[in-house]
């Protein structure tokens, strides 16, 4: 459970939200909702010469995502899953993302955990392991490879519209906030293009019927035009990647209402490192081919109108480039966009009003920086720039080491 407790954050350079800017104010949390005034005898913060804004949220985060090789992320002991998920979810917090969306992991467990205030962490939303055809993106198996795999930490293969319904049911009854599907090929997958839909129409309509009649919704792992149609016109309400995008694909997204949720992090984190922490060569290739497209494609559906939420997908060791996330959505979508989307545009993607915004009733989760983001946008992302993180209401100690 979230730590609720109450601080006044006087003086600072408040955020209002993307067209408004910031506004000198004194900041009021009472209880771990920001609030118009405080009771006598609340902590607190000075905050002259710093800009607060709303918590950050990562909408594309792997608790179990432990490491390159696929099939350990997939078998390995559960409970180290969860230890060192306990330290990657603890690690977000530190860096100011005080809200995560586990979208392919995380389990019951995991959130029980995070509720009973065992470890630091974000608010925790998942959606446990995610939906892969047979030799789809959620697959581990090489071709050459003759071994039976159904279910992971992070995928299960389900095949069938029954199959999927039951499953789907599952997830909703074991806590789930949505339901991740794989309708496209992926990097870390051996034996699927990326560009290829995957999923029939009838089984992808099967799972967003039943996660909509849950009042929940579907987002999908998609890369190209071809399999982003697909998933939107079964009932897809938001799109994880997107890379390789085109103008007409972008165009009905908007129309429909899709979301999408850039994840330019893992790309650039791939690219640069996988080598090293011994990612195989078939996804270093299919990394170069949506790499450089990442940017151009965030740009493209804001132009078109889309909806944009930001997400890092970061395995392993990787995960400590989070915030270089932060940077290049800044170099994308510019400064405003960027702090919109990891705000107030993920905050409409998970669907609850008390994020992403510091009005009265939000959740009183902000981060204090040292510099104006709008001005000064490494103030966002710098690792060793004075930042301070509140998490309803109360300051988030360091994680001990």
């Amino acid at each position: 459970m979230v730590r609720s407790s109450s601080l006044v954050i006087v003086g600072a350079q408040v955020w209002q939200g993307r067209g408004r800017g910031f506004a000198r104010r004194d900041l009021v949390i009472v209880d771990g909702r920001i609030a118009e005034r405080a009771p006598d005898g609340v902590p607190v913060m000075d905050g002259a010469g710093a800009w607060v804004v709303p918590g950050l949220i990562d909408a594309h985060f792997h608790a179990y995502g432990l490491g390159v090789d696929q099939f350990e992320n997939e078998r390995g002991p559960l409970s180290y899953a969860a230890l060192k998920g306990a330290r990657r979810l603890g690690a977000a917090q530190q860096r100011g993302f005080t809200t995560v969306r586990d979208v392919a992991g995380g389990d019951i467990g995991l959130r029980r955990a995070v509720d009973d205030g065992v470890f630091a962490s974000p608010r925790y939303l998942f959606t446990g392991p995610a939906l892969s055809q047979t030799g789809g993106h959620g697959d581990p198996r090489s071709a050459h490879v003759d071994v039976c795999f159904g279910h992971g930490h992070m995928c299960d293969v389900v095949d069938g519209v029954d199959a999927l319904r039951v499953a789907v049911r599952d997830r909703l009854r074991t806590g789930a906030h949505a339901i991740k599907v794989m309708t496209s090929g992926g990097v870390f997958s051996l034996t699927d293009p990326v560009r290829v839909p995957q999923y029939s129409a009838e089984e992808l309509r099967a799972v967003c019927d039943e996660a909509a009649r849950r009042g929940s919704y579907v987002t999908a792992h998609s890369y190209s035009s071809e399999s982003v149609l697909h998933s939107i016109e079964n009932g897809v309400r938001c799109i994880e990647h997107g890379n390789l995008i085109e103008s007409a694909a972008a165009e009905e997204m908007a129309r429909r209402g899709v979301f999408l949720v850039p994840t330019l992090a893992t790309y650039d984190a791939m690219g640069r490192r996988g080598a090293e922490l011994g990612l195989n060569e078939i996804s270093l290739a299919k990394n170069a081919e949506v790499l450089d497209r990442g940017k151009d494609a965030a740009a493209l559906a804001l132009a078109a109108g889309v909806r944009l939420g930001f997400g890092t997908d970061l395995m392993g060791d990787m995960e400590d480039d989070q915030l270089r996330g932060v940077r290049l959505q800044v170099e994308a979508i510019g400064a405003e966009e960027a702090l919109h989307s990891m705000t107030a545009g993920n905050a409409e993607i998970l669907g609850d009003s008390a994020l992403g915004h510091l009005g009265r009733g939000a959740y009183g989760d902000v981060v204090v920086l040292d510099g104006d983001p709008l001005e000064d946008p490494a103030a966002l992302w710098e690792p060793d720039a004075r930042r301070r993180v509140v998490q309803g209401g109360a300051v988030v100690d360091p994680i001990p080491v």
